[in-house]
């Protein structure tokens, strides 16, 4: 028979493109922070400080977000939120004080920001897939590695050749006339709408788990009793910690603190973005053939690495070794502890579940752009950050290889709703 293309591909393009706009402006933040420490006197502590702010706001959102997409769909809260950060940049040019930047871009776009996420994103996804979840999870998630690889560089080449003004002018006029019509247009909640099936076809024990999350209203509660949720959570946040928060902050102005130009910091960012997109594509399809929790420990321990590599990078061919080495593992874990999400509560809310996992990984972000900044206001070094880094890294890749395997706990729960029903 004559394979036909399933739209289930159309959605997944389209959230790729998502977050490569809106999670590629995010991860741009410090291609500013020079530029912004210029324009308004302000130190790195100070800037750090928005930065922080931005992934509390973000972080915050993250479980009110998940109850929108249940209630309105991942279709509208996705366009629009993409509509809210190209606006918000937009009129961050227009900004003459610092408070101005911090309700801006701490607030307005770390909103927009916080609905244009993974929460929606895999919302959305899981609805369009019974099968092949884990290679549609990281092609998704290649949109945050695309767009660090564009967007980041492409940022710190336009503030060099123009200003950081028209930068975000730039940046805002992409998101508010090319990305929002796209998602609003071609983006589709459920398969219904459009009188298909997902890919791998109905699944019954979504309609068991649907009646159910229906009829227990407040059991939903029960996840923060589990092991599976802490070990998941904890992880994510030390994540967070060490990547959008210290290295999509700091890299960038640790590298200039070296004496690395601005064509050696724009060619580590880009060879990390690239390999960033390998790591999540991998990471995706061995998630789907192999042990996810396995796979997370091994990527925490391989990111720790990078980071003691970073330490000595005191030439440009060892920043551009460990710029591949932590490419690698950077985004790739949120595919496998996103399917491990799904394994383990799929009888609740996964809307609500996705927003709590990633609330810790804002609060880890928020950390990990605030503290680097303070310490190396302290101590003009990032050695500090660093050492931390590494050793909250181990303790996340034990704690994922602690998780038991989601064949058993699915077995578990088995039993528990068979005995329920009996009684």
């Amino acid at each position: 028979m004559k394979r036909t293309f399933h739209y289930a591909w159309i959605i997944v393009f389209v959230t790729f493109l998502t977050f490569l706009a809106v999670q590629g402006v995010r991860l741009s933040f410090g291609a500013f922070v020079e530029p912004w420490e210029t324009e308004f006197s302000m130190d790195r502590g100070t800037i750090s400080l928005i930065s922080t702010l931005s992934f509390i706001i973000y972080g915050l959102s993250q479980p009110l977000i998940g109850r929108m997409v249940d209630k309105l769909g991942a279709r509208v809260i996705l366009s629009f939120s993409t509509l809210l950060v190209g606006v918000s940049i937009f009129f961050t040019s227009f900004v003459t004080q610092p408070w101005q930047l911090f309700f801006l871009y701490g607030i307005l776009v770390s909103l927009g920001v916080g609905g244009a996420s993974n929460v929606a994103a895999t919302v959305v996804v899981t609805s369009w897939f019974n099968e092949k979840r884990g290679l549609a999870f990281g092609i998704m998630e290649a949109g945050f590695g695309a767009g660090q690889m564009l967007l980041v560089p492409g940022s710190l080449l336009l503030i060099q050749w123009l200003d950081w003004k028209m930068t975000v002018i730039i940046l805002g006029i992409f998101l508010m006339f090319i990305v929002f019509p796209i998602v609003f247009l071609f983006l589709r909640n459920h398969p219904k709408e459009k009188g298909l099936v997902p890919i791998g076809g109905e699944s019954i024990e979504e309609e068991i788990v649907e009646e159910k999350t229906l009829n227990t209203t407040f059991s939903i509660w029960h996840v923060f009793l589990k092991r599976e949720f802490w070990f998941l959570i904890l992880p994510f946040a030390i994540c967070g910690f060490t990547t959008t928060g210290l290295m999509d902050t700091h890299l960038i102005p640790f590298s200039h603190d070296h004496g690395f130009s601005t064509s050696v910091t724009s060619a580590a960012v880009s060879l990390l973005a690239g390999f960033n997109i390998i790591g999540i594509l991998i990471s995706g399809i061995v998630a789907d053939r192999w042990s996810s929790r396995k796979i997370l420990f091994f990527l925490y321990g391989i990111r720790a690495l990078s980071i003691c590599i970073l330490l000595y990078s005191h030439n440009s061919i060892l920043l551009l070794i460990f710029a591949v080495l932590f490419g690698l593992v950077d985004f790739a874990t949120v595919a496998p502890t996103q399917l491990l999400a799904t394994q383990y509560f799929k009888e609740y809310s996964i809307g609500f579940i996705l927003g709590w996992l990633f609330l810790s990984h804002q609060i880890g972000s928020a950390l990990g752009a605030y503290l680097p900044g303070l310490f190396y206001s302290e101590t003009s070094s990032y050695n500090v950050s660093f050492y931390l880094s590494i050793i909250i890294l181990v303790g996340a890749a034990i704690l994922n290889l602690l998780l038991p395997e989601p064949l058993k706990v699915a077995k578990k729960e088995k039993v528990n709703t068979e005995e329920q029903l009996q009684s």
